[in-house]
This record gives C-alpha cells, sequence and structure tokens, in this order.
C-alpha cells in the first residue's frame, strides 16, 4: 500500500532556529493518526511543512493526493486551525463559514451553485447545527464552533484532515460527540490528530507519534508508561489518566 503523504528527512525551523530534525512518517488512506508531544516541541511546524505553509530546510513531502477540483496546486488536506487563530468578531455565518471550505480561490461574496449550497446543507446536518446556518460564529458555544469549522474542513472531501489542538474548543459534553463525528470521517479519509492532551488522543487514534524535535512512531499504539515518561519527562499520573496499561489500544495493522 501506498503511502498518501510521506515524510523523509524532514528539518524545518524559523528565524534561524531549528525546531524539527530527521523526521520520517507515512500516513497511510484511513489512518488516525495522534502526534502528541510538549509545546514547543515542533507540532506545528509539522503541521505547517504539511499543509505547505512553511518551506522545510531540509528533507522532503511528497503528497500522494489529488488536488481539490477546481484547483492545481491545492492538494485536498482539510484543516481545523488552533482555537486561537479564529477572529470570533469577523461577521461570517455558520453556512458561510462551511461553504468557504469549498474553494480556496472563491471571495466570501461570489455565488455559489445550487450544488455546493446543497452539499453545505448536508454538511450542517451532520455536524448537527441546524437551525444555527445564519448565526455568525462570535455567537456560537466553543462547541458549536468548533463543529462549524469541522464543517468546513470536510465539506471539500479531503483526502486527509489535519486537527490541531481540537480539544481546547471544548466542553467535555461536546468531546464525546466530536469523537463520534471523526470515527465517522476517518471511514472516508485519513486523519491527523495533534493535541498535547494525550489521555483524549490515545483513545481514538489508530497509530501515534511523539514529536520533540525529532519524531518517535508507534503504529500500533502501544505506547508503554516508560515511553511516555521518556518522552514527556513528567509522570503520567500528571497526565490525569493514572496509570496506563501496557497496551492502550487493540492491535492495528496496516495491510500492505
Amino acid at each position: 500500500m501506498k503511502p498518501i503523504i510521506e515524510i523523509k528527512n524532514l528539518s524545518a525551523g524559523y528565524d534561524g532556529r531549528t525546531v524539527l530534525h530527521d523526521v520520517n512518517l507515512n500516513v497511510y488512506e484511513r489512518d488516525f493518526l495522534g502526534i502528541i508531544g510538549p509545546n514547543g516541541g515542533g507540532k506545528t511546524t509539522l503541521i505547517k511543512c504539511i499543509l505547505g505553509l512553511l518551506k522545510p530546510t531540509g528533507g522532503e513531502i511528497i503528497l500522494h493526493i489529488p488536488a481539490t477540483k477546481g484547483s492545481d496546486i491545492q492538494p485536498s488536506l482539510g484543516y481545523l486551525p488552533q482555537y486561537s487563530t479564529i477572529d470570533k468578531k469577523f461577521p461570517i455565518s455558520v453556512e458561510e463559514v462551511i461553504l468557504s471550505g469549498l474553494s480556496i480561490q472563491k471571495s466570501l461574496t461570489s455565488r455559489f451553485t445550487s450544488e455546493q449550497k446543497e452539499k453545505g446543507k448536508q454538511i450542517i446536518s451532520r455536524m448537527g447545527l441546524e437551525g444555527l446556518e445564519h448565526r455568525s460564529i462570535g455567537q456560537l458555544s466553543g462547541g458549536q464552533l468548533q463543529r462549524a469549522l469541522l464543517g468546513r474542513a470536510i465539506i471539500s472531501d479531503p483526502a486527509v484532515l489535519i486537527l490541531d489542538e481540537p480539544s481546547t474548543y471544548i466542553d467535555k459534553r461536546f468531546e464525546a460527540r466530536l469523537y463520534e463525528l471523526l470515527a465517522e470521517i476517518n471511514k472516508e479519509c485519513a486523519i491527523i490528530l495533534v493535541s498535547h492532551d494525550i489521555g483524549t488522543v490515545l483513545q481514538q487514534v489508530k497509530s501515534i507519534a511523539c514529536v520533540n524535535e525529532t519524531l518517535d512512531y508507534h503504529p500500533d499504539t502501544g505506547v508503554t508508561t516508560e515511553w511516555l515518561e521518556r518522552n514527556f519527562n513528567c509522570p503520567i499520573e500528571l497526565l490525569g489518566h493514572g496509570t496506563l496499561p501496557h497496551r492502550i489500544l487493540g492491535e492495528h495493522h496496516h495491510h500492505h
């Protein structure tokens, strides 16, 4: 099986500082990869490189995925950015946010076709946002805003969905719903979920990578307490998870 994202010997940084080095990682179709690691360890830098927002200083990232329809440059990557980057005062409705995911080139004022609007309706209902279509994003709860942005990220049917610290949006009531949605989405596309909240991630993902300047990869999430303590330099109790069993998830094999 061919990976849809290949990362080879990647180095990256900014302001003359190397943040990441020697990163090697393959992402396969319908993977659900958790990327964990301390703040400042390079998780966001890695995501920026995959999204093409930051040029690596060494190595390469090869995307084996078709470009989004109607765009020759934008490969089909859906992206749910960090909460702090969203301007909640921006006067845009739920429907407009979701439709804005259809096309990078369209300005918000240009007209969407009736098929696109229909697709928007389906996504709105799938995200449980019916009745809120015309509400502006500033009036939404954290969980609602997150689901609107998730809708925006998946409306273009991406090959890979990238979520950057999704748990910062939500009160705990919505968390279970988010993971249900992600499990459904995962049937159609690969997911990369970046988080420092390790407890939540481990229950969901199929494989896990720890990014702390370089990358340590566990394709079957057979993550031991010792490995976590070594990589996070902190006892696991602090992560609010009690002691972790030796294997958190059942074994998971890629069919090559």
